[in-house]
């Protein structure tokens, strides 16, 4: 029975680092072509560089202006991840504290909203920021993420706030804490495991996303990273080198955030499913 075990979990070793290798095949293709000569990358872009080519990073940083470029980037993907936990944790401690009819479908009409593909509501989005006045403007593409993250995350708080013990409240509210107080000094520190899940996935998503920034914001000096790095590549031309150069610059960050939290991850949905 012990060799039988042993042979199967070494089976599924070896299926899942092919699995990985599968998956890391596209990250060596921009890893290896952003130090190669653009002749080079033609000739054959699955071959080792004859010559590492750091010049090219040196070239994107200023043609593109990354500093600006990160800024941006790291500017959207904080405040909108500040507002979709304040915001969904709220609303998810609110909609389990206070079972009912309207909590229930309102808590469905949410989180239906993550079956509806973003190109169906990507016209009339862009009419009504317009008529806002929100277009072409960082904090008017921060306030759509609140509105495009809050489904997800609102359903993973809700379920893990359904495993904090009720008692721990009410004991807090005998004390004479108040109802924000309960949540923020008792309820909210007991999210964290999901509370890390929620910005990872989020910042995975935001920091990432070319679409929604490429549809509001027009003005160069605004351009998150995937906007910089989509400057390379024109309808005639093709700067492969120094766009694939770019892309590395710009996964680079978001690869070691993932890799410093990426065990909250697993810990944080599997305390969320229990209920």
């Amino acid at each position: 029975m012990r060799e039988k075990y042993t042979k199967k979990t070494l089976m599924l070793e070896i299926i899942g680092i092919l699995i990985a290798l599968i998956f890391l095949i596209p990250f060596y293709f921009v890893l290896v072509n952003s130090v190669k000569s653009f002749a080079e990358i033609l000739i054959d872009a699955a071959a080792w560089p004859k010559e590492i080519l750091f010049s090219n990073y040196v070239k994107v940083w200023n043609i593109i202006n990354f500093p600006r470029a990160f800024w941006n980037s790291l500017i959207i993907t904080v405040a909108s991840n500040i507002g979709i936990v304040v915001i969904t944790s709220m609303a998810a401690w609110k909609m389990v504290r206070t079972p009912g009819r309207f909590s229930k479908i309102l808590f469905i009409f949410f989180v239906s909203a993550m079956v509806i593909p973003f190109q169906t509501v990507m016209i009339p989005l862009m009419k009504l920021g317009g008529t806002l006045g929100i277009v072409n403007s960082i904090p008017g593409l921060i306030i759509m993420y609140f509105g495009f993250g809050v489904p997800l995350s609102l359903f993973l708080f809700h379920g893990f706030i359904k495993t904090v013990p009720f008692e721990i409240e009410e004991a807090a509210r005998i004390d004479g804490c108040s109802q924000f107080g309960v949540f923020w000094r008792i309820v909210f520190p007991l999210l964290k495991p999901i509370t890390v899940t929620v910005v990872i996935l989020n910042t995975l998503w935001i920091w990432n996303d070319y679409l929604l920034p490429m549809l509001v914001l027009q003005d160069p000096d605004l351009r998150t990273i995937p906007l910089a790095a989509s400057s390379f590549f024109a309808q005639y031309t093709k700067q492969w080198d120094m766009g694939l150069a770019a892309l590395m610059l710009g996964i680079m960050p978001i690869i070691v955030f993932f890799l410093f939290l990426q065990k909250h991850i697993i810990k944080g949905i599997a305390s969320g499913s229990i209920k």
